[in-house]
């Protein structure tokens, strides 16, 4: 996948950036750069490799410290949602921030 000046006018245009020229041009490098290191990898065969839980575990056994998962806290939900100025169904309300 290689993106083009285009591409990148327009995710700047979507996300309120100006970007020079030059920047545009240095983002479209350091971009395309990122998706040829990803197109690397992908070709790499994992084919009987099996996924790791933590990269240490390459060189030594490791044991994950992790603790029973059980409910902590209380349900203050409603105490929580007393001051907010809209909520429904237990979920707070806030205005629509996406623009069309």
């Amino acid at each position: 996948m290689s993106l083009t000046s285009a591409d990148i006018a327009r995710i700047a245009n979507l996300a309120r950036l100006e970007l020079k020229p030059i920047e545009a041009e240095r983002m479209l490098t350091q971009i395309n750069g990122f998706f040829d290191l990803v197109e690397k990898m992908r070709a790499v065969d994992t084919t009987g490799t099996l996924p790791l839980a933590h990269p240490v575990a390459t060189v030594q056994d490791i044991a994950l410290r992790l603790r029973e998962d059980r409910v902590s806290e209380p349900d203050n939900r409603e105490a929580n949602q007393r001051n907010a100025p809209a909520v429904e169904h237990g979920l707070f309300l806030v205005p629509k921030v996406i623009e069309n």
